[in-house]
């Protein structure tokens, strides 16, 4: 969304970017940290991180911030009131008490994909299956780089190719494995294919050992607004037998779903 520079909020801005700064990578910051990674002063950083810590955002031992409990109350509303997760979430549990395995609704973010719903029961089926495992960093509000990602190459592939082509200038595809893609060509040629094929199969891009599959979640006007993934260890199933066997759970869970978004 584009808005008028004199409506746009510089200190809103920064404090936002105060509070992006805090990842997995760095779960504590001081002002020097904290003003490099949201890319503004360190004079601007320690009001911001002070003031998010008097708001109750931030905990401080005097040098150091860390996120508290306080931010989840975004992601709470968020969850309780969008449509996507609630209209998800039936389905998703129903595909993995039917398959033993994990499913998955994410949408993208810029470089990154976002669960936003997952199946509800992964503890009860992972002392069901035997061997099965959980990927890293799969959890509700999970953020994984896109381009390594099933969901992340379904969702780029719904962009009009303008739009892809956007996203891709000046790119730099991280390698999370040895087996990522991330020469800039042969990754244009994965998107094209998944564009054609409606559904993508990424084996061991993202974690080793893992296999991910999955399809576009779209409404009744043909948007596509998320996608619908599953994952397995290679212990489990082989990336055919997945295409083969969970490829049309996923079809048919999307068509049902076409409706509710």
């Amino acid at each position: 969304m584009t808005i008028a520079k004199a409506d746009f909020i510089e200190g809103m801005a920064k404090g936002m970017a105060v509070l992006e700064s805090f990842d997995t990578e760095r779960q504590r910051l001081n002002a020097t940290l904290a003003a490099a990674r949201a890319g503004i002063t360190r004079a601007a950083a320690r009001r911001h991180l002070l003031t998010l810590a008097h708001l109750g955002y931030l905990e401080t031992d005097g040098s150091y911030y860390w996120l508290s409990s306080k931010v989840l109350r975004f992601s709470g509303s968020y969850l309780a009131s969008s449509r996507l997760p609630r209209a998800l979430q039936p389905t998703l549990n129903r595909l993995a008490l039917q398959t033993q395995e994990s499913f998955s609704g994410v949408v993208l973010d810029a470089d990154e994909v976002v669960m936003v719903a997952r199946s509800g029961n992964d503890s009860a089926l992972a002392l069901a299956a035997p061997g099965r495992v959980i990927a890293y960093g799969l959890h509700m509000g999970a953020r994984l780089p896109a381009h390594a990602t099933s969901t992340g190459r379904v969702l780029l592939a719904a962009k009009t190719k303008g739009d892809f082509n956007a996203w891709m200038k000046g790119r730099t595809l991280a390698r999370m494995t040895s087996l990522t893609t991330t020469d800039p060509k042969q990754f244009r040629a994965l998107i094209e294919q998944v564009r054609k094929d409606d559904f993508c199969l990424t084996s061991e891009e993202h974690e080793p050992g893992v296999h991910a599959l999955a399809v576009p979640l779209r409404n009744t006007q043909g948007v596509t607004l998320a996608a619908l993934n599953v994952v397995a260890s290679q212990s489990r199933i082989s990336p055919l037998a997945m295409q083969r066997d969970l490829l049309p759970l996923l079809l048919e869970a999307a068509r049902e779903l076409r409706p509710l978004l």
